[in-house]
Formats: C-alpha cells, structure tokens, sequence
C-alpha cells in the first residue's frame, strides 16, 4: 500500500499553484495524495486533478469563528482519515495538523508560503497578530521537517526559533514552449489595446490603487485586474471615481490552468507589493515567475528578493516609487521601447529554464525522503 499523504490548506484549492504543484510531485513519486480545503459560495468549480481532494463547507466564512470551525473540523477529519504524513500548508492550518499529529503518531510537515505573522493584515491587529505569534512560538520549535518559499523567510524563522527551514521557491513547471491556445477574442479581452496584467490577490498595500491612478497617464493600454480580495469594491470604487471604466478590467478569480492563458497575452506584468510589513519586504510572488514563463516583461517593486532577481536576470524595470505618474512613466517606456521589450523577453525565456520547478522539487522529494527514514 502506498503512503498516504493529507495537505491541508484554509483556501479552496482553486488557485493555489504551490500545493497543487507539491501534491502533483508527491504522487508522482508514488504517494497516495489527499488534499483538504473548503468550499466557499463562489467558489469555482475545480478543474479535474490527478489526486484527491476535499472541500468542506463551513459555516462561517471570514474572522476569528472560520479559523476556529476550520481547524476543528479539520482535527477530526485528519483525527479519522488514514495517512502517514500529515503537511500543514501555513500557520492557519498548523494547530490541528500538529494535535492530530501528536495524538496519532504521523509525521508532520509545515509548508510556509508566508512570513504569516507579519502579514499586513495582522500587522495592524496587535491583538490578533499576537494570538497567531503565540501559536507560531507554541507548535513552530517542535517541528522537524520544516519547508519555505524564499532564504529571507528561512532566515527570519532560524533568527526567531533557530531552526532554518529548507528553501521550495515557487517557481512555475517549465514546458518546452508557451503556446497561445486561447485568442483575445475567446477571453473578453480587446484586441487592440496593450494589456497590463495584475494577476493574484487583490488586498491592501499590493500597490493596485496606485496602478489605477497611474492608467491615466496611460493611453492605447488597459490594466486588467484578474483576482479576488478585501479591497476590490475599493479598486472598482476607485476606477469609477477617475471616469476609467474603460481603462480597467476586473475579471474574478479564474482556476490557475485557465489563468496561464491570460498571462500569455499580456504586454507587462505588474507586482507592485508595498515595503509596509515584513512579509511583503521578504515576498517572491507566483505572479512574477508566471509572467516569466510567459515571456512577458515584469515591472516589480525593488522588495529584497525580487531584487535578487533582477541582479541577475534583466526581465524589465523596478519602481524608484509608488507615485502614480511614476508608475505611468515606466509602464509607458516598457510599452514604447521595442528594443528593451525583445529583450526582456529574451531574458524571460532564458530564466525560466532556470526558475522551474523541475529543479525545486529535487529539495522537496529530499525532505520527504528524510521523513520516510
């Protein structure tokens, strides 16, 4: 019988690369894969997986009663389903997988996609910041197998708990090319604008605001928004105020094989993360190695470890600021300077042979190999 392995998350499995990229790796590798999370009223339907999955309905949706209800019900399932390693995919899932790992004897694993307790929505709740810091202290130096997205967040956790993380980055499978399957026409875009892509969670200090003040500096391009989060009434509030309808496109978040399809047929690729908390100033978004991928020329907030990115591949430009008539000037050079844009996109293609995930999966496939000794 094959090794089982239950990965929970707190999202609906929707769009979440990373885990589906693990869970993929982990069956590959021979392990029966399992994956938990919820189901929420719009959430999309899944595209079809090659592992299992489960989403539960709760009864509540947002606030301190869903991370209760979720983990509660997630204790028992974990506490009732058979499996020999148990992966707790960040800090909101950790408190059941770790009882339940302690009750039953599996083994446990911790994924951290974040530096979670900083994240700029706990920065500002003291109160709730310290509830998560007190779990974090609590389960975080007891654990063995410990996984993370980039060195500053392995290093944050060796200064805090002096334990350093293995390092997954989530870097995009690499295909031998990326083919246009989709026509502009198929995905309610407009043929003859330039697109501007902002694709990923829609939430506060992503510098999004900024983005939709600076399309009026913009002309012959449109920003399209394609993604779900606490301040998208704002943005759509904002568009409406400028008189920009017709500049903006919001689309709701779409399944991440059907996303892949957008990125190719855009001109630039924004991430914009604002330097306001210290998981922003330690991220490397998803979006920046998608638009890679996809060729397509990144302008990015010069955050610690896009930086690194940019020392070494020249893939577009970074912010001096996050005024809006800057953010236009350098959107308006990207989309005006041909030359620079082959470029760019040159060095794309040639970082993503490097940035994939056929090479960080080598370091996952050794962590689990080390729990199974």
């Amino acid at each position: 019988m094959n090794k089982k392995v239950i990965l929970s998350v707190t999202n609906d499995l929707v769009s979440d690369q990373r885990v589906h990229k693990v869970c993929t790796s982990l069956q590959k590798w021979g392990y029966d894969v399992l994956l938990v999370g919820r189901l929420r009223r719009k959430s999309p339907a899944l595209e079809k997986r090659s592992y299992c999955v489960k989403r539960m309905n709760l009864l509540f949706d947002t606030g301190p009663f869903f991370y209760m209800e979720y983990n509660i019900r997630l204790f028992f399932f974990l506490l009732f389903h058979r499996a020999d390693i148990l992966v707790a995919n960040d800090l909101d899932t950790l408190c059941a997988n770790y009882i339940a790992s302690k009750i039953t004897g599996r083994k446990l694993a911790y994924d951290s996609h974040e530096y979670f307790t900083e994240v700029p929505e706990l920065v500002l709740r003291k109160f709730t910041q310290s509830i998560w810091r007190a779990i974090e202290q609590w389960i975080f130096p007891k654990l063995q197998f410990v996984y993370t997205v980039n060195d500053s967040i392995a290093n944050a956790y060796f200064t805090a708990y002096k334990i350093k993380p293995a390092v997954i980055r989530n870097f995009p499978v690499k295909v031998d090319e990326a083919i246009i399957t989709r026509s502009k026409t198929d995905l309610l875009l407009p043929k003859d604008k330039k697109i501007i892509l902002y694709q990923g969670a829609v939430n506060i200090d992503r510098g999004l605001p900024e983005a939709i003040e600076a399309m009026q500096f913009v002309n012959n391009a449109v920003l399209l928004i394609i993604g779900d989060g606490d301040i998208l009434n704002e943005l759509k509030a904002k568009v409406a105020q400028l008189k920009l309808k017709g500049k903006i496109i919001f689309f709701n978040r779409v399944p991440f094989e059907i996303l892949k399809h957008y990125t190719l047929h855009a001109d630039i690729g924004i991430s914009l993360e604002k330097d306001t908390n210290l998981n922003y100033r330690f991220t490397l978004p998803n979006k920046l190695f998608d638009y890679v991928h996809a060729g397509v020329p990144v302008l990015a907030s010069p955050l610690d470890e896009i930086k690194k990115i940019f020392s070494v591949f020249n893939i577009g430009l970074l912010l001096d600021s996050h005024d809006p008539q800057h953010i236009a000037d350098k959107i308006n050079l990207m989309l005006s300077d041909l030359d620079k844009r082959k470029a760019w996109k040159e060095n794309c293609i040639a970082a993503s042979k490097e940035f994939s995930w056929q090479h960080e999966e080598n370091v996952l496939k050794r962590i689990y190999n080390s729990i199974n000794l």
